[in-house]
């Protein structure tokens, strides 16, 4: 998902990785499906315009 939009705005992974204060590896990371933090989910979500919604059921 991260990916597919970070793709749909034109931005490269350095873009990306600029815009939320990390490196560029890590967004590679990210996108080959490594652990994320939620809180740097979070980061990256609100950079690419994408809302989060958590659910207890």
């Amino acid at each position: 998902m991260i990916k597919s939009r970070r793709k749909e705005l034109h931005m490269s992974q350095e873009d990306l990785a600029d815009k939320v204060g990390k490196k560029r590896p890590y967004i590679s990371r990210i996108e080959n499906g490594e652990d994320i933090r939620l809180s740097n989910f979070a980061l990256l979500a609100n950079a690419l315009g994408l809302s989060i919604e958590l659910k207890v059921e």
